[in-house]
C-alpha cells in the first residue's frame, strides 16, 4: 500500500512539474512563423506523395508488361 501511494505522489509531481516546464520553460513559435512551417510541411508532404505516386505507376506499368509478355 506504502509503495503505492509513493507512486501516486511522483506521478503527481511528474505532472506538475511538466506543466510548470511548459508554462515557463519551453518558447512557443509566433503564430506567422507556426503557419509558415505547417505550410512548408504541407508542401513537402503533397510533392513527397506524388513522387511516390508516380514511383507506383512506373513500377506499376513495368509490372504489367512484364506480365503480359508471358
Amino acid at each position: 500500500m506504502n509503495n503505492l501511494l509513493s507512486f501516486f505522489r511522483e506521478a503527481r509531481l511528474f505532472v506538475v512539474d511538466s506543466f510548470k516546464e511548459l508554462r515557463d520553460k519551453v518558447t512557443w513559435p509566433k503564430y506567422k512563423e507556426l503557419q509558415n512551417s505547417s505550410t512548408l510541411v504541407l508542401i513537402a508532404s503533397v510533392i513527397f506523395a506524388l513522387v511516390i505516386f508516380m514511383i507506383d505507376k512506373v513500377f506499376e506499368n513495368a509490372m504489367n508488361l512484364y506480365y503480359s509478355a508471358f
